[in-house]
């Protein structure tokens, strides 16, 4: 139980954090350029701190598609995968009513906000569902290789890595979907939020859990592990 709610705990800070500072600065990918790298930053370094924080407990997921990717490649049982995504939509379901809560009450509402995914001005569906597939398979990859036992020492930086690589796929798909690459991170924010965040909300659902399959299935073809079974 303690590593499920580990997942909990890293979720809701991702979420408070990441969604927390996208909400405070603004962030919006045409007029506000230094509030996206603002919220990238943020995203990163919150990846950072939860992976030496409960990365010993239970690896730190904290997504249900890095979750998927780790159950696809054999790393975790398919109880565990369960477990796992339940207990990182419910910390993210905390992490984004302690935000609303915060944000609603503070200057009459004025700032209030989520932090919610939805498409950006001029993306349709498909490419909305194309950007998320692409860069949660690309930061799902960093994630399996970083943390694979064939890289040796190099796991004990593993969470700066993961957290670095979440920083680049921020930079470049903030401008399309808001950058999701993390369903539960994008549930419970649209939940609150409602409208067309809520309407959209399959994309961010169905394009990490494709781009994460398709990691998992890339990792096979590449693990040098493989070739030692």
């Amino acid at each position: 139980m303690k590593k499920y709610l580990a997942e909990m705990v890293g979720t809701m800070v991702l979420v408070l954090m990441g969604c927390g500072v996208a909400v405070s600065l603004g962030c919006d990918p045409v007029t506000n350029i230094p509030a996206v790298v603002g919220t990238a930053f943020a995203f990163g370094l919150a990846v950072v701190a939860m992976a030496y924080t409960i990365g010993g407990i239970s690896g730190c997921h904290i997504n249900p598609a890095i979750t998927l990717g780790c159950f696809l490649s054999g790393r975790i049982s398919a109880k565990d995968c369960g477990m796992y995504m339940l207990f990182q939509v419910v910390g993210a379901f905390i992490g984004s009513a302690l935000l609303y809560a915060l944000t609603a009450s503070s200057d009459g509402g004025a700032i209030a906000g989520t932090g919610a995914n939805d498409l950006q001005l001029g993306v349709t569906a498909i490419g909305g569902l194309l950007a998320e597939i692409i860069f949660t398979c690309v930061f799902v990859l960093v994630v399996l290789g970083a943390t694979a036992k064939t890289n040796g020492a190099t796991n004990n930086f593993a969470g700066l890595a993961i957290g670095l690589s979440l920083v680049l796929v921020h930079l470049v798909c903030i401008r399309y979907t808001g950058t999701s690459v993390n369903p539960a991170r994008s549930i419970a924010p649209a939940i609150f939020q409602g409208g067309t965040a809520l309407a959209n909300l399959w994309i961010f659902i169905v394009g990490p859990f494709i781009g994460a399959a398709v990691a998992a299935l890339i990792w096979k073809f590449i693990d040098p592990q493989e070739d030692k079974q």
